[in-house]
């Protein structure tokens, strides 16, 4: 993987703004505070593990070199998410230092209180260098990786992170297969997980 700048692409998708201008931009935990917090009253009934299938079905149901059917969930388009790069060695789950500080910014945003009752998912995407069944386990590490960077040391409720792997199933630039942009990490905000009683006790939402 060649190394590139660390950098986040602010996707905040909401029904009335699905087509939403994307702004490159350094990375913010701020920004990413109020881009996640925009969420719906709706909850993400598809599980981590049933994506995943959903892609390695894809690569069955349409093989090739290069997806020729891009994967789609549009159960995820009301959902509040935010992109961003974080650099690996390569064909490595290893997070390479230059992104540790981009990975904090992402622990600063999910430790705000206005976030702190909800889910996410942390998935990863590649680019096509390798085959597509390889590269749905590579971004399966990668995003596990992330996951366990966020709960320790930086402390995040393992309890709201879920890590998938979509490989290359979701190329942001079908055009440019290899290109770094298809490299990132998407979290999305699938709705409120925990609930906070009286007394500030916290419990899993029915």
């Amino acid at each position: 993987m060649k190394p590139h700048h660390i950098s986040a692409v602010c996707a905040l998708i909401l029904t009335s703004a699905l087509t939403a201008a994307v702004a490159q931009q350094q990375i913010n935990s701020g920004q990413m505070t109020n881009s996640l917090a925009g969420v719906s009253n709706t909850q993400l009934s598809l599980s981590g593990a049933q994506m995943r299938q959903a892609a390695l079905d894809n690569i069955r149901d349409y093989p090739g070199a290069i997806p020729p059917h891009p994967l789609s969930f549009p159960q995820m388009a009301n959902l509040a998410q935010f992109v961003v790069e974080v650099d690996f060695d390569f064909n490595s789950a290893v997070i390479k230092p230059s992104s540790y500080r981009t990975v904090g910014a992402i622990a600063d945003a999910l430790h705000n209180p206005i976030l702190l009752s909800y889910g996410f998912l942390v998935i990863g995407h590649t680019d096509s260098v390798g085959g597509r069944a390889y590269n749905i386990g590579l971004s399966q590490r990668r995003a596990e990786a992330i996951r366990d960077a966020l709960i320790d040391p930086f402390g995040v409720n393992p309890g709201v992170l879920e890590a998938v792997g979509l490989g290359e199933e979701q190329l942001r630039d079908p055009a440019h297969p290899t290109s770094g942009v298809n490299r990132r990490v998407q979290l999305v905000n699938v709705g409120k997980k925990y609930c906070f009683g009286r007394s500030g006790e916290q419990f899993l939402c029915q």
